[in-house]
């Protein structure tokens, strides 16, 4: 296979590490940074190049993906000291895929486009055994050919791809699709507790759920709902309704609830699965 652009990779952690696996299986080269020397190890193991800070990425780099877990980090790795901005040059395009606040990533957009850098607001569904398989799915949010120029950098470890919007709108999408699989998370913990209470067989009334209304991919793929990053997500959905002034009361109660969803999903889960039921990763 011809060798196709480097790509550079901000946040080598265990999605980032995802990601690098399938772009060079598909041709790129990959430039990682981390400041955890497992994962910047991790990511050279896999075949990458490894950069002392982002900056050394932004500098050889015309398409950066930054894969960090919160708004302050994705913050600091592309506006802080020896951040993306400080030399990438006019034209390149930062991929943010990590989930951000929609006012957040519009912040990081500004700022980049005021050094002739875009942003492609991209973050990332289906968890880490779609990230595995190369079938995560890709909400966007950018102009049209920003998403066109990444498009092809990010079919190489989603299955679908799909544009929402400007700038936010991916976010916007993401917090949706993660308030949406909390609420079943939590829906399926209770429902599966009054379940056995009443003596049923988890194993065969998830048979007869999955054909019918009940049906949920929260169900579909129980083992691996872990409430990993709930409560990040349900703050996100709170602060984004706070800002719209909406009471949004079954919102307010998931962000509470999945605090102990996540304790009650590591030790003692409903087993839907007749497999134990706790998340394998």
């Amino acid at each position: 296979m011809a060798a196709k652009e480097t790509i550079g990779i901000v946040g080598a952690g265990r999605m980032g590490q995802a990601m690098t696996r399938h772009l060079i299986r598909h041709g790129y080269a990959v430039l990682a940074q981390d400041i955890e020397p497992k994962a910047a190890d991790a990511a050279r193991a896999l075949g990458a190049a490894v950069a002392a800070t982002p900056a050394e990425v932004g500098r050889s780099c015309a398409f950066v993906i930054v894969a960090v877990g919160y708004d302050s980090e994705a913050e600091a790795v592309i506006l802080g000291k020896d951040g993306l901005l400080e030399t990438m040059k006019a034209g390149s395009i930062i991929g943010v895929s990590s989930t951000c606040t929609p006012e957040h990533v519009k912040m990081l957009a500004e700022k980049a486009h005021a050094r002739g850098v875009e942003v492609l607001d991209a973050p990332i569904c289906r968890g880490q055994r779609a990230a595995d398989d190369g079938t995560m799915l890709t909400l966007c949010g950018g102009k049209p050919e920003v998403f066109q120029r990444g498009e092809p950098v990010y079919r190489t470890f989603s299955k679908d791809i799909v544009l929402l919007g400007d700038v936010g709108a991916g976010q916007v999408g993401k917090a949706m699709n993660n308030f949406l699989l909390w609420v079943n998370g939590i829906a399926l913990i209770e429902a599966g507790r009054l379940s056995e209470a009443n003596g049923m067989d988890l194993v065969k009334l998830r048979e007869a759920l999955l054909i019918s209304s009940g049906a949920s991919d929260a169900l579909k793929n129980w083992e691996n709902v872990s409430f990993l990053w709930a409560l990040k997500d349900m703050q996100i959905v709170a602060r984004m309704a706070d800002q719209a002034g909406l009471s949004m009361p079954i919102a307010g109660a998931i962000k509470e609830l999945v605090k102990d969803g996540r304790r009650i999903k590591t030790t003692n889960p409903p087993d839907w699965t007749g497999r134990g039921g706790k998340p394998k990763h």
